[in-house]
């Protein structure tokens, strides 16, 4: 590849800063633990699949649009 390469410029900046970090790595780490803490740990335990619950298998689409159009017509 040429080093002239617009797209290899940029790769080669971002993986110079990233191997050259220091506290960095230490500040995405915690960032990566924090996504993991949001996205799995959260939907697991405070967030759960009200669809499967209420809505017979297989019906979600009937389920979602009757309620739709209760809430349209009670307003």
């Amino acid at each position: 590849m040429k080093k002239s390469n617009f797209l290899y410029r940029i790769f080669d900046l971002y993986y110079d800063g990233f191997t050259h970090m220091t506290i960095g790595k230490t500040l995405w780490a915690v960032i990566l633990i924090k996504l993991f803490i949001i996205f799995v740990i959260l939907k697991i335990f405070f967030f759960p699949d009200f669809l499967s619950e209420k809505a017979k298998e297989n019906k979600q689409d009937v389920y979602v649009t009757n309620q739709l159009i209760q809430r349209a017509t009670n307003n």
